[in-house]
């Protein structure tokens, strides 16, 4: 026994292997990607093949093979293999990013030329082809009121259908209010700007105007608001199905009426994502042309009075613009353009904040 134990502690201890490996140095990637760059372009304009994109393009897949090199060589097989899909993703990041920052560069560098007050506090009222004047403050005005009441009108309706169809929906009914939300979902803008000249400009409208059809921007607000709907509801419903049961029967076993856990509960734990699919559904709303030049008119002259006359728009205040053939039109129509979109803007940080301040669990 005293043999066994005086030749096992007389072994020799082990050697702690090192955890540490061979990373590549952090000027290697950068450096693989100049090189690779420099390499694409030597290339292309030497073989006169194309231009920058084509560099761009031949240069990321370089870098790519480049790195996978690199790594295989310093840190293994499996460490190259992670660096190259983490390359992807970021290039992939990158080319999403592109477009957004491309249309947002085009944007600003071509709408701040009428960035003035003249633009925000007149309309096209009496403005001809070779007058540098005039705004939009009349498509301004329109844009407010047409997407606000189009707004008051979908929300209300678009949650009480998604919170009937997930809390309470069941069976057949259900069934067919999904399908036909799904089926309005991809309707053409025009088939709404049809559906309620053809409803309401020429059957409702009458009935107030002594017997003659009247366009107006109440008339652009039902439009639109049968474009938001379907995505108010379906973004509504797929927020209200991730709140997790557990919070649900919580309430329940506490004894909270059904009606209260929604309101109290449910709604407040999928705010944030409701506002968001709500603030999406509003830029579709602020952008449409079709329903408003059918039903609204359109129209030079500011018009406060959303049920009665012609009323323009800032999206098709922007479709005539670009069409006109004044030299002073394009600039009037970048800064429209800008304009519209600075406002989304504008309302989806506003809705954002005040969703995040009445979040349930802040």
């Amino acid at each position: 026994m005293s043999t066994a134990v005086t030749t096992h502690r007389s072994r020799p201890a082990a050697q702690p292997t090192s955890l540490r490996t061979k990373r590549l140095p952090r000027y290697a990637p950068p450096a693989i990607a100049v090189a690779a760059l420099l390499v694409a372009a030597g290339i292309v304009y030497g073989a006169g093949i194309g231009g920058p994109v084509l560099v761009v393009v031949i240069g990321a897949l370089l870098y790519l093979a480049g790195l996978f090199a690199a790594a295989n060589t310093v840190e293994g097989r499996r460490a190259a293999r992670n660096r190259t899909w983490s390359a992807l993703i970021h290039s992939a990041f990158v080319l999403a990013v592109l477009p957004l920052a491309s249309v947002v560069w085009t944007l600003v560098s071509n709408g701040v030329e009428r960035l003035d007050g003249d633009f925000f506090l007149t309309s096209m009222n009496n403005i001809g082809a070779r007058d540098p004047n005039g705004g939009a403050y009349h498509a301004i005005v329109g844009t407010l009121e047409q997407v606000g009441i189009a707004t008051l009108i979908t929300v209300p309706l678009g949650i009480l259908c998604a919170i009937y169809v997930v809390e309470y929906g069941r069976g057949r009914f259900a069934f067919t209010i999904r399908f036909f939300v799904d089926v309005m979902t991809g309707i053409p803008s025009i088939v709404s700007g049809l559906f309620v000249l053809a409803f309401w400009v020429l059957v409702v409208s009458p009935w107030f105007n002594d017997g003659r059809p009247s366009f107006s921007g109440f008339a652009a607000a039902l439009a639109l608001s049968v474009l938001m709907l379907p995505t108010v509801v379906r973004s509504t419903e797929e927020m209200l199905r991730l709140v997790p049961a557990p919070l649900r029967e919580g309430a329940y076993a506490l004894g909270v009426p059904k009606w209260k856990t929604i309101l109290r509960v449910v709604l407040p734990t999928a705010l944030p994502g409701i506002v968001t699919g709500v603030m999406l559904a509003i830029a579709r709303a602020a952008g449409e042309t079709a329903p408003v030049l059918l039903v609204a008119g359109g129209g030079a002259a500011i018009n406060f009075n959303v049920f009665e006359n012609n009323q323009s728009s800032l999206a098709l205040f922007v479709y005539q613009q670009a069409g006109d053939a004044s030299r002073f039109a394009p600039a009037r129509a970048w800064t429209a353009a800008l304009t519209l979109v600075a406002l989304v803007l504008i309302l989806t940080i506003a809705a954002k904040l005040l969703a995040r301040r009445n979040r349930l669990g802040r």
